[in-house]
């Protein structure tokens, strides 16, 4: 029987080509739930890296005893908590002005501006730090409200999404580089074309800036290219020919298939057989149908194959977000870090002045 890697080309290790961007440009990175010994371990390997400025939110002391009952030295290591910090009243006055522009009256300022979500998108908004990292200790929702009630929207993309971003060097077709993106896994249930198209143009933003190169696109279907004329598949086809349209439009260097069955997507093989024509390569981008299609196949291709999962990472913000998940370990908290970090420095260099 041939084994996973036979006959595969050596990939490069993609953490540490994310960690030499970093070394050259290293970033502040909040993490919202800072009383958690993954994320204590993470932020020290990060320091230790010389790659990030970590900064924790919780109660100091809780911190400390949590890193000494560990063994974990806190050097260089930012912790704040939020209600006794020096911007604490600052935030809080900010906070009503956002209530005000909304046309609502905040009565509860203090309250809200005192939980670490919150203030840590506080803190990337107004340029404290650079990035936010959470929801190792709650539920996604909750991160996610707090995110979209504070930090402003990026111009121009329909709705927020995630993307999650899955490594595998014991797998066959991860990607051409071993590095895998697939949207959206996080928040939109029914996308429509529109927004379709706006997961396949972002993400390819998203997969050229950690790659290094133009990736390749596929916008998954249980069809390829008509082969089953359902209004899912049409659905998929139409999205691709409008982000096709848009990246020619936008004079990016990506290539979009659609819509594609998963093997033809991932597997050069599969794709000869079943794609007129030929083969197009492992595709680096996978935008699913729907959210269901792309939470589902990310925990199976993690908790089955044993991918590597780093993510998510939220698109459609003006400041570079990520969420992880209950479960993950100090090495994802620790990759996640190094890649929405990555993505600060594409922020800084789009924005120096930090307006979008």
């Amino acid at each position: 029987m041939p084994s996973y890697t036979e006959d595969r080309p050596a990939r490069p290790d993609v953490v540490s080509h994310l960690l030499d961007q970093l070394r050259r440009h290293p970033k502040r990175v909040v993490f919202t739930e800072g009383e958690d010994e993954r994320v204590i371990a993470a932020a020290a390997r990060l320091v230790q890296e010389e790659v990030v400025a970590p900064i924790l939110l919780g109660k100091r002391e809780r911190i400390k005893k949590i890193a000494e009952q560990a063994g974990i030295a806190l050097k260089l290591i930012h912790t704040i908590d939020p209600p006794n910090s020096t911007d604490f009243e600052l935030f809080c006055k900010r906070h009503e002005k956002m209530e005000r522009y909304r046309g609502r009256h905040s009565t509860n300022a203090f309250e809200i501006v005192s939980r670490p979500h919150y203030y840590g998108a506080m803190m990337v908004q107004y340029g404290q730090a650079d990035a936010i990292v959470g929801g190792n200790q709650s539920i996604p929702a909750t991160y996610f409200r707090a995110l979209i009630q504070t930090v402003k929207p990026m111009p121009g993309i329909p709705k927020i999404f995630g993307v999650t971003l899955l490594i595998g060097e014991h797998l066959n077709h991860l990607g051409s580089a071993g590095l895998l993106f697939l949207a959206d896994t996080a928040m939109v249930p029914k996308p429509s074309v529109e927004e379709l198209s706006s997961f396949a143009i972002e993400t390819g933003k998203l997969a050229s800036h950690a790659l290094g190169r133009a990736p390749l696109i596929a916008m998954l279907s249980h069809s390829t290219k008509g082969s089953a004329g359902t209004k899912g598949a049409q659905k998929m086809a139409a999205a691709t020919i409008l982000a096709q349209t848009r990246i020619q439009e936008q004079h990016l260097d990506f290539k979009i298939e659609g819509e594609v069955q998963a093997d033809v997507a991932v597997d050069p093989k599969a794709s000869e057989i079943k794609y007129a024509d030929g083969n197009q390569g492992s595709a680096d981008v996978l935008i699913f149908p729907n959210l269901d299609a792309a939470h589902i196949s990310s925990k199976l291709l993690q908790h089955v194959a044993g991918a590597r999962g780093y993510g998510q990472i939220i698109v459609g913000l003006a400041r570079p977000a990520a969420q992880i998940p209950r479960t993950a370990d100090e090495q994802t908290i620790f990759g996640t870090a190094a890649a929405v970090a990555v993505e600060a420095i594409k922020s800084h260099q789009l924005y120096p002045d930090g307006e979008v």
